[in-house]
């Protein structure tokens, strides 16, 4: 695992694509971020909930990049509260997406399951039917990027709900999971960011 940072409150690591975050249904005996937290931290094992010992906010299994775990329950109480108002954190996400949105710069303000949802996104490059998307969210609802990429009608390659199957066959290089990246996360006072992976940069 690597760790962008730590200090005696928290870690802050690069999350690999395919990784779990923490046990869930259908995934019994899968190894997860908790199981490396636990070995690495074993203090933190009673703070916040016995299931997700740590756990602030959550990335997809498919999502690589920036995740922050408490390692505190100080730490923990004060992490959720600013990841649930939302308004002095700032995260940004790269995502890989068929086509090109018009205009290059929006953004999505679609509830999802009767909740706001908003998204800022900005095309970085174009090239090949593809482009290289920023997205900042101002809400964190789940597969909120995803649900919204699609919503633009330029899904996220590789994305087995949102996403388009056919297109991603008949790509040179068919994408092996969904190409979305949390590359930047701003909290009060420390930004941490991760850079993308290979199948981001090299996906085509």
């Amino acid at each position: 695992m690597e760790v962008l940072f730590e200090n005696s409150d928290m870690a802050v690591i690069n999350k690999p694509a395919g990784l779990l975050v923490h046990a869930a249904p259908g995934h019994e005996g899968a190894k997860t971020v908790v199981d490396w937290f636990l070995g690495h931290c074993p203090e933190a094992r009673d703070v916040g909930s016995a299931e997700r010992p740590g756990v602030v906010h959550r990335l997809d299994r498919d999502t690589s990049g920036v995740l922050v775990l408490a390692k505190t329950q100080r730490a923990y109480l004060e992490l959720r509260r600013l990841f649930e108002g939302h308004e002095k954190i700032r995260k940004t996400y790269l995502a890989v997406m068929h086509g090109t949105p018009k205009p290059r710069r929006g953004t999505v303000d679609a509830p999802i399951k009767g909740h706001p949802a908003i998204s800022h996104y900005e095309v970085l490059a174009a090239h090949d039917g593809i482009s290289m998307v920023e997205w900042i969210i101002e809400t964190g609802r789940t597969h909120q990027i995803r649900i919204h990429a699609a919503k633009l009608g330029h899904p996220i390659l590789g994305d087995p709900l949102y996403g388009n199957d056919a297109k991603d066959r008949s790509r040179p290089v068919r994408p092996m999971r969904t190409l979305l990246h949390a590359v930047r996360l701003d909290l009060p006072g420390n930004s941490f960011c991760a850079p993308p992976p290979p199948d981001l940069i090299h996906a085509r």
